[in-house]
């Protein structure tokens, strides 16, 4: 099985299909990827806030694959911003992993009331240059910061990373980002909390159809969307189950009904972060 990829706005890729590790420890992320590895994953979604930067690099190495095959995002937060900060932050987790680089590297949140994501994105830029990430991007930005960035530095985020699930569609910012060449990519694809979402009729009637489950119906929303999804899980059996779900396709009323979920607020709702 080879997971799809979507282009990127500076001539790379992204696979459509990846691995989320919050929250999981070093030890539970290194097996994660083992298993995803085995499973056809090479999009692994980290972050320093997770502490698991180390895990990553680990389970990769374990592979057995080339690091080269692999497509690994992690992203700095707020103690990162402002002042060339990301430039040690970057640098450590380079160290934390064991890599030269990684592929995507994002703001891990706007922060707007602190007025240093501008001054980041910049240094964000300098990293890029050096070779240190392939990609850049960002995480939880609105279309305000979006707009902010292109007025005052000269690159386009390559991702906008948001919560996104039928729950939560982000319609409008789904709308700018494809208008200004952003892909965006959904953390907590199958919902957040206690999976609810999963809990949907509609979503077990659906499956019932097609031999999949829940999840694996949501996974294939995201992708017939044109979205980037990334399930996080430490079991064995969902990362595998998740990436089953290249063998069936939604049909047009399939992807109204699953919309339909969201209904008036889920077009409209805050980030919750992650």
């Amino acid at each position: 099985m080879t997971i799809p990829s979507l282009p990127l706005n500076d001539g790379h890729t992204i696979p459509q299909l990846g691995l989320g590790t919050s929250p999981l420890d070093d030890e539970e992320t290194a097996d994660a990827i083992v298993a995803a590895a085995e499973a056809g994953y090479r999009h692994i979604d980290s972050a320093t806030r997770y502490g698991n930067e180390t895990g990553v690099g680990e389970g990769i190495r374990r592979t057995g694959i080339p690091r080269e095959e692999f497509f690994v995002t992690t992203k700095l937060d707020g103690e990162f911003q402002g002042e060339d900060r990301a430039i040690a932050g970057l640098a450590a987790a380079l160290q934390r992993m064991e890599f030269e680089y990684v592929d995507l590297l994002l703001i891990h949140w706007p922060k707007p009331w602190e007025d240093q994501y501008v001054s980041t994105w910049q240094t964000f830029e300098h990293l890029k240059a050096e070779g240190l990430t392939r990609s850049i991007g960002v995480s939880n930005f609105k279309p305000a910061h979006l707009d902010r960035l292109a007025a005052e530095t000269d690159t386009v985020p390559a991702v906008n990373q948001v919560q996104l699930n039928p729950y939560v569609l982000r319609l409008g910012e789904r709308e700018y980002h494809e208008s200004h060449g952003i892909v965006t990519e959904s953390y907590s694809p199958l919902g957040a909390g206690a999976a609810k979402l999963l809990r949907e009729p509609v979503l077990s009637a659906i499956g019932e159809r097609y031999g999949k489950s829940p999840a694996q119906v949501v996974i294939r929303w995201h992708l017939q969307s044109g979205l980037v999804a990334i399930p996080r899980s430490g079991s064995v059996e969902r990362i595998a189950q998740n990436a089953d779900v290249f063998d069936f396709e939604l049909d047009a009323a399939d992807l109204a009904q699953i919309a339909d979920l969201g209904g008036e607020t889920g077009n409209d709702s805050d980030h919750t972060g992650h």
